[in-house]
């Protein structure tokens, strides 16, 4: 539609839109851009002056601090294989639960289903937890990580969302031919259902990559800690303490590396993510639009 053809009344709305569209964008580049160059710039001028895009002004310290740390390519390799194993094993139990609970035909639908959602809001907490992780012998192991989450309730009503809007006919049709339940969801369902499980895909590994707490809880194990334990603990041993005796020189400049990796940290952790996400991003508002209202 051509401009001339908005109405006044449709033309201040466009524009409105525009200017949050510019705002929301401004907010999220803003900040990743002032991040990044700050885990560029020179520690005593970042402190004292801020951000300066004079390349005089700029140094890779932060990065060769980090990097000079053997862990780092170890707890990344450790953060990827979690994160993949992670993604993959709730997407396959998430769509194998989904599907059956789409179908209405299902004897206990409900009563499974609602047992589902109580799972949502109560929970037994921190220390059950670990004593079950312990119980189960699944203490400083990789199966720590992987398996204890991989069931999202939230995950499984919008996996069940989806299917529940795709035609009826496709399976009717698969049984007439002969097809039954399993032959029916990998063969016609899952193939349709991509758009879905690739969201489901992205969040689960974003939320297992960013995820620090359970390894800090569970893993103590150097060799099997993920990249975000492994940063955290590069930031902690190099914060200055107030208990530390010493010159103010020299705390100053304590001050100073601990902020210039505090930065390098945030770039080398969010790296992965940003450059994953426009692979998926053509399935992101398809899977997320089908998956949350029932068509």
């Amino acid at each position: 539609m051509k401009q001339s053809m908005y109405s006044t009344f449709d033309k201040q709305i466009l524009w409105v839109n525009r200017i949050i569209v510019i705002f929301l964008v401004l907010i999220t580049i803003v900040p990743l851009g002032y991040v990044l160059i700050a885990s560029f710039m020179d520690p005593a001028t970042l402190i004292n002056h801020g951000i300066s895009l004079n390349p005089k002004d700029w140094t890779i310290q932060g990065y060769s601090r980090v990097f000079a740390d053997s862990s780092i390519i170890r707890g990344f390799l450790n953060s990827l294989f979690y994160s993949f194993a992670f993604s993959f094993l709730t997407v396959f139990i998430t769509m194998i639960t989904a599907y059956p609970l789409a179908k209405k035909d299902l004897v206990g639908r409900g009563a499974i289903m609602t047992f589902f959602v109580i799972t949502m809001f109560v929970g037994g907490g921190l220390i059950p937890t670990y004593l079950l992780i312990k119980n189960l012998g699944m203490l400083d192991t990789v199966w720590s990580l992987i398996i204890p989450g991989a069931i999202n309730v939230w995950n499984i009503i919008l996996a069940q969302t989806y299917f529940s809007a795709l035609p009826k006919e496709l399976s009717e049709a698969a049984t007439i031919d002969g097809a039954n339940d399993m032959q029916i969801l990998f063969k016609i369902m899952l193939p349709l259902a991509k758009p879905i499980m690739f969201v489901l895909f992205l969040y689960a590994f974003v939320g297992q990559w960013n995820a620090y707490f359970d390894a800090m809880i569970y893993i103590k194990d150097p060799d099997l800690q993920p990249l975000q334990l492994v940063l955290r603990n590069i930031l902690i041993q190099n914060q200055p303490s107030q208990d530390m005796v010493g010159s103010n020189t020299a705390m100053a400049e304590m001050k100073q590396i601990a902020e210039l990796i505090k930065y390098a940290t945030i770039v080398v952790s969010s790296l992965p993510l940003i450059v994953m996400y426009p692979f998926f991003q053509k399935y992101f508002d398809k899977g997320v639009l089908v998956g949350s209202v029932k068509g």
